[in-house]
């Protein structure tokens, strides 16, 4: 049977010329928050590599949802480098997508100057913060960002769009009932808690329906018992679809709680406290970094069973995430229905592997999953553990 990898598909306006999409994985080179050549480089290797589509991640729509000073922030001021990255990525044949969202709790105050917000008070340790309870006029405020961020995407020439409403940022916190402990018409039941996420993407759809395709990456599980459950997430694609999504990216975890259920293995706590400016949060990673990132085991494909569940509830396409390292998983995930993948450590390891896979279908990246790449991305630019950056 011919693999279903290199055939098209269409995401809402989009046609893409193969099913591999680059994943929105966070790549630490927006120094000021601004694109930067060492991102466009990156992107441009994935692109030459064969990807379909490759995806700039985690741009905050607002200054009070970044996290890191290396964070792309969406402003009109950058339109004219963001149309230029879309140019340079078209010559390639291949589409550009940007990650859009707002971290909520995980909000650093020294970026922000003020405290994080997020759908209930609370402590997160893992920031760390103590977080501020969202006003409904708070909740407006980030939703027109979020149309901002939309349109200066669409004004530049990009083809897709992915909403982050996954990963325990705060669309996530607000879906959440281990984040929203909220009394009022945002919090309690499941249709209340997605409220502000109904409200985020209606204004969204609304200036950007079948001009751009509008992705949303979603937690199948937040994974703990506190979580959402999978039942509840499945409740909240129908309601994406409903609305009239274009495309679901189906993922799990939660950064502040299950940070390794998101990626899997586990994460080197050394390599992670020596690169943190403040020696306070190095000493306090060292000692108690193995308590709030535990270790949770790698497979290929790991979340396939959970989005077959998925699948079986919707029509939508859905877009396949986690534990591709072969054109055997690849083709596991599409022959099982869903639409398409996306790859994240695979090319971080190795920009070409669609090109490799084209060449010799048995090939099998060398990523051994040591999650180094994850560890330097929260104070600077990823780099593979092997190769020491990327190659392409």
């Amino acid at each position: 049977m011919s693999s279903l990898l290199f055939t098209p598909i269409q995401l809402g306006p989009l046609v893409l010329k193969n099913r591999s999409i680059r994943a929105a994985a966070f790549e630490g080179m927006c120094p000021s928050h601004s694109i930067s050549k060492a991102l466009i480089d990156y992107h441009l290797a994935v692109a030459r590599g064969g990807v379909a589509m490759t995806t700039i991640a985690y741009a905050a729509v607002d200054k009070t949802g970044l996290s890191f000073p290396h964070q792309l922030l969406m402003q009109e001021s950058m339109q004219s480098d963001l149309k230029k990255m879309a140019e340079v990525i078209h010559r390639e044949n291949t589409a550009l997508s940007i990650q859009l969202g707002h971290c909520g709790d995980m909000a650093k105050h020294g970026l922000i100057g003020q405290r994080p917000w997020s759908a209930s008070s609370h402590l997160n340790l893992y920031a760390p913060c103590f977080a501020k309870e969202m006003k409904e006029s708070d909740m407006q405020y980030v939703a027109n960002n979020f149309v901002k961020a939309t349109q200066i995407a669409i004004n530049s020439g990009l083809d897709a769009i992915e909403i982050h409403a996954g990963h325990g940022y705060l669309i996530s916190q607000f879906l959440s009932p281990y984040t929203n402990q909220r009394q009022d018409a945002y919090g309690g039941t499941l249709e209340n808690r997605m409220r502000f996420m109904s409200m985020v993407m209606s204004a969204i759809l609304a200036v950007a329906k079948n001009k751009i395709a509008v992705l949303v990456k979603l937690n199948m599980r937040d994974g703990f018992d506190a979580g959402m459950p999978i039942e509840e997430s499945i409740q909240v694609s129908k309601r994406l679809e409903s609305l009239g999504v274009d495309a679901l990216v189906l993922s799990g975890g939660f950064v502040s709680k299950a940070p390794m259920y998101v990626m899997r293995g586990k994460m080197p706590i050394k390599t992670l406290a020596s690169r943190m400016d403040n020696k306070m949060m190095e000493v306090f990673t060292k000692l108690f970094g193995k308590q709030l990132v535990p270790d949770v085991p790698f497979t290929e494909n790991y979340f396939l069973s959970d989005a077959l569940r998925f699948r079986a509830a919707l029509t939508l396409p859905l877009i396949y995430v986690g534990g591709i390292l072969s054109q055997q998983n690849i083709d596991e995930v599409l022959d099982n229905g869903m639409d398409a993948v996306a790859i994240a450590r695979a090319l971080i390891r190795n920009p070409n592997f669609i090109n490799e896979l084209k060449n010799d279908a048995s090939f099998k990246v060398s990523c051994d999953t040591c999650n180094h790449c994850m560890a330097v991305m929260y104070n600077g630019p990823f780099e593979c553990n092997k190769t020491g950056g990327y190659h392409g």
